[in-house]
């Protein structure tokens, strides 16, 4: 059966508010969150930018039942993919257990303030292939003695270890990142723009080249409002994040000022506009039907999260829970 996640944006809240809206995401009979780790915001406006990774032990502390997953850390440059491990695999313990762990190749407007230009494609997922070893002999309570081409570790061991086994998921837009990921990981966690390209480019090597038991988690991009204007002021955290230069650029001012010279249709037009009960149903009940993910998120933006929260709980959930996938 499908599981469905509600995603927690750090570049929107502030954590103390992510953790309210967590607690009623459980209470609303959700599986799951996924929470997003970024180091700045995709504005400078009105950007949030708190630590996941101390949210997520807050989190855990304040609910009982929902699955948390990182949505998505970036185990190579900020941090060694050893520490990503140990942060996993104390989550895990103050979660009882309910701790996943998703992971991607990085961002400039993280890594750059630091130091760190991003590598090519190339370097970085051999980077990843690295770090996936590394974490998951860690999280098996393995003493590791690695080295590699990128990272070293010499005879490491987790002494808080996790409770349980803490399942590894990669995100992935295109066919090599997905191999990898179905070479050594869990899952995949991919964001859906265009069914028939996520099938091709996401779902089809997934198909070729997955071994064992293996996990489809799918996101998509929406806005929740009852007109143009209000999806527009529910979007102003987020408007950043589709500036054309958002891969180059390294601040939140600089991805502001690009997004703000577009006219607001463009910008607007690159998230799903959700009016209804009916849209939301049609938006993510195809990531069902269509994909059969065996993970559906709800990557939505509103001007009460609170209140979508609530709405989703009771009138679309319910409906979702009977889709048969595809």
């Amino acid at each position: 059966m499908t599981k469905f996640y509600w995603f927690l944006g750090h570049e929107q809240f502030q954590p103390e508010d992510l953790v309210s809206h967590a607690k009623l995401v459980e209470a609303m009979g959700f599986d799951g969150v996924i929470v997003s780790e970024h180091l700045q915001p995709w504005v400078d406006d009105v950007g949030a930018g708190g630590f996941a990774l101390s949210t997520l032990g807050a989190i855990a502390e304040a609910t009982s039942k929902i699955k948390l997953m990182t949505g998505v850390v970036t185990p190579l440059f900020r941090y060694h993919p050893a520490i990503i491990a140990q942060a996993a695999a104390t989550i895990d313990r103050l979660s009882k257990g309910r701790f996943e762990l998703g992971i991607g190749s990085g961002e400039n407007i993280n890594e750059a303030p630091l130091g760190q230009v991003l590598p090519s494609y190339k370097e970085r997922n051999g980077r990843l292939a690295e770090a996936i070893v590394i974490m998951r002999d860690l999280l098996d309570k393995k003493t590791v003695d690695f080295k590699g081409k990128y990272y070293q570790v010499d005879n490491l061991k987790l002494y808080s270890p996790p409770h349980s086994r803490v399942p590894i998921y990669l995100a992935a837009s295109g066919p090599k990142s997905a191999t990898l990921a179905a070479t050594l990981c869990d899952g995949v966690i991919t964001s859906v723009k265009n069914i028939q390209d996520t099938k091709k480019n996401v779902i089809d090597p997934i198909s070729i080249a997955k071994t064992n038991d293996f996990r489809l988690i799918a996101s998509r991009w929406s806005v929740y409002a009852n007109n143009d204007s209000e999806a527009w002021k529910a979007l102003q955290s987020w408007r950043g994040l589709r500036a054309p230069s958002r891969d180059s650029l390294t601040r939140p001012i600089d991805l502001q000022n690009e997004a703000d010279q577009l006219p607001r249709e463009v910008i607007m037009k690159q998230y799903n506009q959700l009016r209804s009960v009916r849209d939301i149903l049609s938006c993510y009940g195809v990531l069902v039907k269509d994909l059969n993910a065996d993970t559906v998120c709800f990557q939505i933006t509103s001007t009460d999260q609170m209140k979508t929260i609530k709405l989703i709980g009771k009138e679309v959930l319910p409906i979702l829970h009977n889709i048969k996938k595809g």
